[in-house]
């Protein structure tokens, strides 16, 4: 599986996934929701997805704050995969904003 190059993922970050960043180990997103039952849901149908694609992302939930950490540990780096599951997690922060 082909990991980008920093400069490649430097750049999608500023091009598709804005709402992420790179910090040359994993591509990262916080997220604040109203209260604790908004967070968990969010991550509930995150999960689902995940599961689907067989991705899986390093995150933590602190009551209303979810920060997520996505990282290919298989490729040790960052892979179509990863800027797969961000979008879909982009998509879903769409509807519980």
């Amino acid at each position: 599986m082909k990991t980008f190059s920093t400069s490649e993922i430097e750049e999608l970050v500023s091009s598709k996934i804005k709402n992420w960043s790179y910090d040359g180990s994993y591509i990262s997103r916080n997220l604040k929701f109203k209260n604790f039952t908004e967070a968990f849901s969010f991550m509930t149908a995150v999960a689902l997805e995940a599961e689907k694609m067989n991705h899986h992302p390093d995150w933590s939930n602190v009551y209303n704050t979810l920060n997520i950490n996505l990282n290919t540990h298989d490729a040790n780096g960052i892979t179509q995969k990863d800027l797969d599951l961000a979008g879909v997690i982009d998509k879903l922060s769409e509807r519980f904003s």
